[in-house]
């Protein structure tokens, strides 16, 4: 079992930077990939950035440039990096944690607001 837990969302301007956190208890693997998804208002949860515990990354073409995804596996810790923020970026961010065979958890997700 895995308990992911969001923090650093909230209200901001376009054009400002913030940081999510997510910290993650329980029984992570190597192979887990930990991972930032997001869902707005009336749409489809999307993925956002992905890592791994090597430190392979994977992005979502609409935040390449201006997101960056880390993870301190001391600290079962992943990080979202969020610059130039855009309206469009609201939505609710969510953290995940995927690996073999079926493992797949989700935090509660945190509100990230950019106001224009």
């Amino acid at each position: 079992q895995v308990q992911l837990v969001e923090s650093g969302g909230g209200l901001v301007q376009a054009g400002v930077s913030l940081r999510l956190a997510c910290a993650a208890s329980g029984i992570i693997l190597i192979t887990d990939v930990m991972g930032w998804y997001r869902q707005a208002p009336g749409k489809q949860r999307e993925l956002v950035a992905t890592i791994t515990s090597g430190g392979t990354t994977k992005y979502a073409d609409s935040v390449k440039g201006r997101f960056t995804i880390s993870r301190d596996n001391a600290k079962n810790t992943v990080y979202l990096q969020m610059n130039s923020l855009r309206a469009e970026d609201t939505a609710i961010y969510y953290c995940n944690n995927q690996g073999p065979p079926s493992r797949n958890y989700w935090g509660r997700g945190t509100q990230v607001t950019v106001s224009s």
